[in-house]
């Protein structure tokens, strides 16, 4: 049986796997570790700090809410075990001492600074580990795994894209943060202005106090600005709790600015810890002051407490409802908490207050879209653009969404217009060249990728891609050196390691990429690729049983595939297990209808099985579908000699050999005229 070769040895279409569209973190409100131990220990100690608040404010069940945030994180910290031990019991002692004797408030007093004490040393112990100042840091498990590898990749690629999206937000959110300044200036300008005239310049003198503190914070001269603030709250008039509760929300503020200007330094988080304290403070002098809870609520989201976070803010907002930057902050802590409803419902309250502020239209565009509700999404991106048309990373998203929804050309159009912006955005580059390639276009996805790669060589899946790009153009020496780059990257991954084997099977190197097939095949029980170019490799090569080994796998995974079900009939057709290979053969013809080498193999099959009367029509429908198939004519002739039409197997031998003289098997043709 003279099977197609080429038919054995397919080539499988490849599927490009398009960048990720995973929901972008919203705005700025992800921490970006510059190095993974001195940060974790940072944020360790940090946390610790506002644990210390919560307890000294007697918010014991928050402080271990907190405290076992580092415990998932490291289970065997011992300090942090017995300190959320000591709280709980705290806590326990603040329960029973409820509506006890004042003898109980003294022992639950004892008890609140004992676990102060406790958190300061652990908090010291952590700052001391984060500078390297002796301290020997607990060893750290190697992420030697590539599941590992891979998620570090992508919290890079997704920390790489926040940024982006923080950088872009950072302008509208410096005017505003000026424009509430401004506006709170003007309000207690007002204020000031129904008071006497001593009390008037006494206020005054206090405000420039605290702006020239303001001043040295932004210079990083933390001890003048101790010295500033101490000699504002020094002559601070009594009875006006008020004002001394704006001016100590105005201090915490100025605190928490130092802190995100250099959070890993020493000053920096003695600043945090300042910034909680005056906060508190505020908060303590007048309830109603709004600006305290909105310094805590981004002291929370930046230590990633999404929870506290979301409490802070939203006593803020209740407390103010009309400043749209409580409500933007608000939005933020919410989707990171993964409440979109929530989130949708602060950014369209932010929009409302301020419809011009670009920020809070990206935002609820990410918001939208973890929503599903993509229509609403794209319009709040195409907001945040027509408010500011440089708007990079808008544009980025808006050619996501209609990448998603099918419209290659206005895709091809927002990335492009985003890289106009900022051309060494790599998720816009990887985006551009994989809807350039999954329309076709594989010049074009070739130099979009090819420059995302000059930015991040080592990124895994942009190797990926540029692999099948290299394939699609048949440069395969170029698609083997980028798919052997993906395979470094990550191991463990089947359509890499799948891709790889086509590179290879490419460049002739079969054994090599039988070696990756079955590389794929292992990782992966329910790919059907790699298990089908394994079947058609060893038919190819003359090893029908072990090809059957492998199609057969694929076909209990994939019963309707036509390349499954092609290659069985060929397999089957190999054994000479005809009425198996006619089996898959009409399988696989269903699923493709027009493809004429199935149809010739279906009709050889039935050859094969002496079903000449199938095997005639077959032959007949292929010759009216290409009337210039040689092998379907002359086959055609002999299946009629075989059920004894001599006229009709004349007729249709005769004519082939007046059309092709020069056919490769007349003299086979002549000697079957001869005999009828």
């Amino acid at each position: 049986m003279n099977t197609d070769k080429k038919q054995k040895k397919k080539v499988i279409a490849i599927a490009l796997i398009g960048v990720a569209l995973v929901i972008g973190l919203v705005g700025s409100g992800i921490l970006i570790y510059r190095g993974m131990l001195s940060a974790k220990a940072a944020k360790r100690a940090n946390t610790l700090a506002l644990a210390r608040d919560y307890i000294e404010r007697a918010e014991y069940q928050r402080a271990l809410n907190l405290l076992d945030a580092l415990l998932i994180e490291n289970a065997e910290d011992e300090e942090v075990r017995e300190l959320r031990d000591r709280a709980i019991e705290a806590l326990k002692q603040q329960e029973l001492s409820q509506g006890s004797a004042p003898k109980d408030s003294e022992a639950v007093s004892s008890a609140l600074k004992e676990v102060s004490k406790a958190v300061e040393s652990v908090a010291k112990a952590a700052s001391q580990t984060a500078h390297g100042t002796g301290s020997t840091a607990s060893p750290q498990t190697s992420e030697t795994t590539d599941a590992a590898r891979r998620k570090a990749l992508e919290e890079e690629r997704a920390k790489a894209e926040a940024a982006a999206a923080a950088r872009a937000a950072a302008e509208a959110e410096r005017r505003a943060a000026e424009e509430a300044e401004a506006a709170r200036r003007k309000a207690q300008e007002e204020e000031l202005a129904r008071k006497s005239r001593e009390l008037q310049e006494r206020m005054r003198l206090i405000n420039d106090l605290i702006a020239q503190g303001k001043n040295s914070i932004q210079k990083k001269d933390f001890s003048s600005a101790r010295d500033l603030f101490s000699q504002a709250l020094e002559r601070m008039p009594e009875g006006e709790a008020r004002f001394q509760a704006q001016k100590l929300a105005e201090i915490a503020d100025a605190y928490l600015g130092g802190y995100m200007a250099d959070k890993e330094s020493e000053t920096g988080q003695n600043a945090l810890k300042e910034a909680i304290r005056y906060a508190r403070e505020s908060i303590k002098v007048d309830p109603s002051q709004a600006l305290p809870h909105y310094t805590l609520g981004k002291i929370n989201s930046d230590l990633r407490q999404w929870d506290n976070a979301i409490t802070e803010l939203k006593e803020a907002n209740r407390l103010d409802p009309k400043n749209y930057l409580y409500s933007f902050e608000l939005g933020r802590a919410y989707f990171n908490a993964r409440k979109y409803a929530e989130a949708r419902q602060a950014f369209e309250t932010t929009t409302a207050l301020k419809a011009d502020f670009e920020p809070a239209w990206y935002n609820l565009g990410g918001t939208l879209r973890a929503l599903g509700r993509l229509d609403e999404a794209l319009s709040a991106y195409r907001r945040a653009v027509s408010l500011k048309p440089d708007y990079a990373v808008a544009y980025r998203e808006i050619g996501r969404i209609l990448s998603t929804k099918g419209d290659t050309k206005g895709a091809i159009q927002a990335f492009t217009t985003a890289l106009t912006y900022m051309p060494d955005d790599v998720a816009s580059l990887r985006e551009l060249g994989a809807t350039y390639s999954g329309a076709g276009n594989y010049g074009e996805a070739e130099q979009a990728f090819g420059k995302a790669l000059v930015l991040q060589p080592q990124d895994a899946q942009t190797n990926y891609n540029m692999a099948v790009v290299k394939l699609a153009l048949k440069k395969n020496d170029e698609a083997l050196t980028y798919a052997a780059r993906a395979v470094q990257s990550s191991e463990s991954n089947a359509v890499y390691q799948y891709t790889y084997g086509l590179a290879l099977e490419a460049n002739n190197k079969i054994d090599e990429a039988i070696m990756a097939y079955t590389r794929a095949a292992n990782q992966d029980k329910k790919y059907t690729k790699p298990r089908i170019n394994l079947g058609a490799l060893y038919l190819a090569n003359g090893f029908p049983d072990k090809a059957l080994d492998y199609l057969l796998e694929a076909y209990a995974i994939d019963p309707k595939s036509f390349e499954v079900n092609n290659n069985l009939g060929a397999a089957y057709a190999k054994k000479e297990l005809w009425d198996k290979s006619i089996e898959h053969y009409e399988r696989a013809l269903v699923m493709e209808p027009k493809n004429n080498v199935v149809r010739l193999n279906l009709a050889r099959a039935y050859v094969g099985a002496g079903r000449f009367e199938k095997a005639r029509d077959a032959y007949l429908e292929l010759v009216k579908l290409d009337s210039n198939n040689w092998d379907a004519l002359f086959e055609l002739g002999k299946t009629y000699a075989s059920l004894g039409d001599a006229a009709n197997a004349r007729q249709r031998l005769s004519d082939l050999l007046k059309r092709n003289p020069s056919y490769s098997r007349r003299g086979e043709a002549e000697k079957i005229l001869a005999g009828l």
